[in-house]
């Protein structure tokens, strides 16, 4: 375990990563540790070139305080951001600039056996090709589908390791701290630390993909439940449409809402002769159909829009169950779905003016996400610095994360 300094100063680093540029009597109130030992541990950064003097804070009436900043490259994190079909990785620097391109791999991961194996491949591929040395990748942060259990690294949906251990199984292959949580959560937490959510205290962020899933952030926090599986949205039995479910249910709200449904009620609709521009939408490729419809949606395509507001109609049925249940201040549509920018917002409205108690939803802000497709990455980085102070010094080829 690290040393009462080492951790100090971790967490020094951590919070810059947060804010990105702070003062001493910033990380005072942050840290909770005197200015005195602040001010050192901030020149012992310096020193080792981790830190660096960035000018005067604005003027606010009275003496401008030193501003400081973490060193963009002192320091890597591979951001992994996984849905049912599609994989994206990323190298990420402390002042979460991405490095390079963005690798995309097709990986489907319903009924795959080998969805660990070529992921892990993946990794290891993708820091090979970095050129970036392992002792300066932080960790990696996986954000991905399914029941996950965060402590013990295991994904009870998808990705099974004959080790048990999602997290156990890529480290032990890659030499670097692998953090995995729901893709959901960690959208959350990307709107949280960095996006529309940023200081509030109650709010609800909807990941909008190939299900509906949901990101609880209650009295400042991100919650994940019991046993880290709170924010199933998409599994809320709403609709009598005796549609099955990817979980095996009935009616759930995934049934008449994910971008699959909105997929195939395109498909459906030109069959029947509807006129649009939607035209030879590819029926074995869902996200460029999904990327099809939405954009020709923004362009003001009648059918397409039809088919969307339809969508968020459904949705906004969902949400007010949940402002019904949590009285949210904001909710924030986030995730690949939230490309469609506002056209979500009317319908959404429009079914929380009909299901909702007027004096509940009445200071319940919606908006759509700045952070949009790249939240999901955002947060598996930020999953890795929520955790850093607990991740060991790279001493050997495995790097361990302390309990």
């Amino acid at each position: 375990m690290a040393d009462k300094k080492t951790l100090y100063k971790r967490n020094i680093l951590k919070h810059f990563y947060f804010a990105q540029s702070l003062s001493c009597a910033d990380l005072c109130e942050r840290t909770d540790k005197s200015l005195p030992l602040i001010t050192k541990l901030i020149n012992e950064l310096i020193e080792e070139g981790k830190v660096i003097e960035t000018g005067l804070a604005p003027s606010t009436g009275g003496r401008r305080p030193l501003m400081y900043s973490i060193k963009p490259d002192i320091l890597y994190v591979i951001a992994v951001s996984m849905d049912q079909l599609v994989t994206r990785i990323a190298l990420v620097d402390m002042a979460n600039n991405y490095v390079g391109d963005i690798e995309r791999i097709d990986l489907k991961l319903a009924n795959n056996a080998q969805s660990l194996a070529i992921l892990t491949k993946a990794i290891a591929e993708f820091i090979q090709k970095t050129q970036v040395a392992t002792n300066k990748i932080a960790g990696i942060g996986i954000a991905m589908p399914g029941f996950i259990d965060v402590k013990k690294g295991i994904n009870y949906s998808f990705l099974h390791s004959t080790e048990g251990s999602v997290t156990k199984y890529i480290s032990k292959v890659v030499g670097v701290p692998v953090f995995i949580d729901n893709d959901s959560s960690l959208i959350a937490l990307a709107e949280l630390r960095f996006g529309a959510a940023q200081n509030e205290r109650n709010a609800m962020v909807i990941n909008m993909g190939w299900g509906v899933g949901l990101g609880l952030i209650l009295d400042g926090e991100l919650y994940r439940g019991d046993n880290g599986f709170a924010g199933e949205f998409s599994h809320i039995p709403v609709f009598t449409n005796n549609k099955l479910c990817s979980c095996g249910k009935n009616g759930c709200l995934e049934t008449e809402t994910s971008l699959l449904v909105l997929v195939e009620k395109a498909i459906e609709g030109l069959k029947t002769g509807r006129v649009s521009s939607l035209k030879d939408i590819p029926q074995d490729n869902p996200e460029k159909a999904n990327n099809i419809i939405i954009q020709l949606a923004l362009e003001g395509d009648q059918f397409a829009v039809e088919l969307l507001s339809d969508i968020g109609y459904k949705i906004g049925r969902g949400v007010a169950i949940l402002i019904h249940l949590l009285n949210p201040k904001l909710i924030v549509l986030s995730g690949r779905g939230s490309m469609a920018g506002k056209i979500w917002q009317a319908p959404i409205q429009q079914a929380l003016n009909e299901y909702c108690i007027p004096k509940l939803s009445h200071n319940t802000t919606i908006t759509v996400s700045e952070l949009g497709y790249h939240a999901e990455l955002i947060g598996a980085a930020t999953l890795v610095m929520e955790n850093f102070e607990r991740i060991k010094e790279h001493k050997s080829e495995l790097v361990e994360v302390c309990d």
